[in-house]
Parts: C-alpha cells; sequence; structure tokens
C-alpha cells in the first residue's frame, strides 16, 4: 500500500503532498462530525472543490487549506475573493452536473496545521458557512 501511495506522490511538490495530507485529515474530520464525503478533487476546468460532502439537509463544498505554521495568518486568510469565486463556478458545475436540483448548499472552510515532520494535523478547524457564493453568480 505505501508503495502505492509512493508511486501517486513520487511527482508531486513538497507543497503538494502536504495539501494532500491535510486533504485527507479534514475528510476524516469531516466524516467524524457527521458529514457524509461524496467526492474529492471535484474539477471542471479550472475550478475545483477539495470536498463535497452531505451534512444534514446541505450540500457542502469544502476548501481545504494546509499550513505548517499561522505564522503569516490563519490558512483560511488565503480564501481571498478570486479563491471564492473559484470555488463558487466549482460548485455551480457541480450542481448542473446534477440537472441543478432545488437543495440549501455552502461553503465551508476547513483549516489544517501539520508541523514539519508531524505525523499528525497539530490542530484542525472548521468554519461554517465561511462565505456566500460569489457574484456574479446566482442560483
Amino acid at each position: 500500500m505505501f508503495l502505492g501511495w509512493f508511486k501517486k506522490t513520487s511527482n508531486l511538490t513538497p507543497r503538494q503532498i502536504l495539501g494532500a495530507r491535510g486533504e485527507k485529515a479534514a475528510a476524516k474530520y469531516l466524516r467524524r462530525r457527521g458529514y457524509k464525503i461524496l467526492l474529492t478533487n471535484f474539477r471542471s476546468g479550472k475550478a475545483e472543490v477539495d470536498i463535497v460532502a452531505r451534512h444534514k439537509d446541505w450540500l457542502v463544498f469544502v476548501e481545504v487549506k494546509t499550513r505548517e505554521t499561522e505564522q503569516f495568518g490563519a490558512p483560511s486568510e488565503a480564501v481571498d475573493h478570486d479563491k471564492q469565486r473559484n470555488l463558487s463556478k466549482g460548485a455551480l458545475d457541480y450542481l448542473r452536473m446534477l440537472g441543478n436540483p432545488r437543495i440549501h448548499f455552502r461553503f465551508d472552510i476547513v483549516e489544517v496545521i501539520i508541523a514539519d515532520g508531524s505525523r499528525k494535523p497539530d490542530d484542525i478547524r472548521l468554519i461554517q458557512n465561511a462565505f456566500d457564493l460569489s457574484e456574479p453568480f446566482i442560483y
């Protein structure tokens, strides 16, 4: 199993490996809090959503931000207007793929801190309903 993971990640940069570890930890964290993970790394054109999940009656589009430290601020601060717009586009593409159902949806952010050399995350924080659908998009 480790060998398969190594082959899969051998072309990734250290930053991409850190991000993948954070996404895996975030998915596990969300499952423990009652989220059902539907899809990871949904891509549509240039848009990407890290995790698509169900939480109670909500469809949730989750952005995971992983850092080794908070020296330069909280990981969620990296989810700026451009990133929110990209996530909004990805979410709308996903909803279009489902036939535009009448469903409640929201955007959550999971912050993951994994210090260099740590096997497990030092901290994981969930920000529910972190932002609204970015303008000019409507649903």
